[in-house]
């Protein structure tokens, strides 16, 4: 299988498009915000403080 990020592949046929592939990552972001992620982690749940911070990098 060959995977491609271009419309068009020379000598080969694209047969199925999958769509947009996007990744996201929080990088040092504040160690209160870490820690209390961490255990937002381990009870389970969203770290809604994180999913603040990448919505504010995606309208950037």
């Amino acid at each position: 299988m060959q995977l491609s990020t271009t419309p068009t592949l020379e000598g080969h046929t694209i047969q199925r498009y999958l769509g947009v592939v996007a990744g996201e990552a929080i990088i040092g972001a504040n160690i209160f915000k870490d820690l209390f992620a961490s255990i937002r982690n381990i009870v389970g749940g969203r770290a809604g403080a994180y999913e603040r911070s990448l919505a504010d990098a995606r309208e950037m």
